[in-house]
């Protein structure tokens, strides 16, 4: 009974096989991070020592340039909830509209419910954002772990996942990384800012990765493999 349990999760045919096996493998590998930081902050570990130094440092040194914070708070934008809102609904409103309902649902379901499950891990965290003198900017709620970061990293995966099959192939590694680029930029102007400390960003990634990984795995599931009609913006494009 076990060999036969264990050759189901192996099985690359099978629709709980491999690949659920290998997503819920990656999740494990995302979700231990978060529970180290998790427990960092918690217990005011070294790295929460560290990182209030570093918050401190790298606010000094780009506060006393305007335009250095005006393009840090740019960036910072396309990581924000309006942000994702403007762009979401309407791209949900857009596969409604062509028939793709499980891919809208993926797409609006996995970004408002992480920022949801952000802002209760928040709420049950409550730590407080950095306390700089004379800062540039300013955040309300709780700092652990960032929102934005946490959005550019469901966000902008999740449109990968919807979207990317329907970019040519040669242009895709371009995509993934100008996509992923982007979600750095996006942490790393919540540091500069100063309105969030390195682990914040850490934890924002890493619990963005995670729920992702959820998410997507939940989503493969329920997408009937044997479906003829393939939804063309999830399962394939121009090549």
């Amino acid at each position: 009974m076990w060999r036969n349990y264990m050759r189901a999760r192996f099985d690359p045919d099978a629709r709980l096989g491999l690949r659920l096996t290998l997503l819920v493998a990656a999740l494990l590998v995302v979700a231990v991070p978060f529970g180290i930081l998790l427990r960092e902050v918690t217990v005011s570990g070294p790295l929460t020592r560290v990182d209030t130094a570093a918050a401190g440092e790298l606010h000094d040194y780009v506060r006393d340039s305007p335009l250095v914070v005006n393009v840090l708070k740019v960036i910072t934008f396309f990581g924000s909830s309006l942000w994702f809102y403007c762009l979401i609904v309407p791209l949900v409103v857009l596969l409604l509209r062509r028939g793709e309902t499980k891919a809208a649902l993926f797409l609006g379901g996995t970004t408002w419910l992480g920022a949801a499950i952000n802002s209760v891990v928040k709420v049950l965290v409550d730590r407080p954002r950095p306390s700089l003198v004379d800062p540039v900017a300013t955040a309300h709620g709780q700092s652990f772990p960032s929102g934005h970061s946490m959005a550019a990293v469901v966000g902008y995966g999740a449109l990968l996942i919807v979207f990317l099959p329907s970019v040519r192939k040669r242009l895709r590694w371009a995509v993934i990384a100008a996509a992923g680029s982007l979600a750095l930029l996006i942490g790393f102007t919540r540091l500069a800012l100063g309105v969030h400390y390195i682990t914040d960003v850490l934890g924002g990634y890493a619990l963005g990765g995670a729920w992702l990984l959820a998410s997507a795995s939940a989503f493969r599931i329920w997408r009937r493999p044997t479906q003829k009609k393939e939804i063309g913006l999830v399962h394939g494009g121009p090549t």
